[in-house]
């Protein structure tokens, strides 16, 4: 993962439910199909001009609702390199973690964008720029144990690392 980001933002709204990121009718869609209709509801050109790299920023309980957890496996497969949001809804902020898509808390951050502006980020520090408008923020700096699972690449990422220090021991 990269600790630090630089993007485009697509901005989006207070309290994006999960069934706005990915909408129901793809749930059984294999993930490259599914990826193709995230957020559509509320912007049908973002899953095709997001590119790999970019931000999006959002409002207050982003990814509320339901526990799907495809909404952050689909936004990670878009290639978003971050999302910042007011808040998350909790249980789409642990399966962003789980899988490694980098997360940031930041309040007042819809304030700070419009689409199209360029961001620049630092998700250990929780720093948050607008290179726009030259606007900074700080954002709620990640617990220690939560940075190590994304800094990891996810849950997986962490065991096997944890896997593979414990050969190197094993063979001291």
């Amino acid at each position: 993962m990269l600790t630090t980001v630089r993007g485009k933002v697509w901005k989006f709204g207070d309290n994006v439910d999960t069934d706005a990121i990915t909408p129901s009718i793809y749930m059984d869609a294999p993930v490259e199909e599914m990826k193709k209709h995230v957020l559509e509801t509320l912007n049908p050109r973002f899953s095709l001009d997001v590119r790999p790299g970019e931000v999006i920023v959002a409002g207050k309980n982003f990814g509320c609702g339901s526990s799907r957890e495809t909404a952050p496996n689909a936004i990670q497969a878009l290639g978003i390199a971050v999302v910042v949001a007011e808040s998350f809804g909790r249980i789409f902020f642990r399966n962003a973690i789980a899988i490694g898509l980098p997360i940031i808390v930041c309040p007042k951050v819809s304030n700070i964008f419009q689409d199209g502006e360029e961001a620049a980020l630092n998700i250990p520090q929780a720093v948050v720029k607008n290179l726009t408008r030259g606007s900074t923020l700080s954002g709620e700096i990640l617990a220690k144990d939560i940075l190590e699972i994304l800094l990891a690449g996810g849950i997986i990422g962490l065991l096997k690392d944890l896997i593979q220090k414990q050969k190197f021991k094993d063979t001291l």
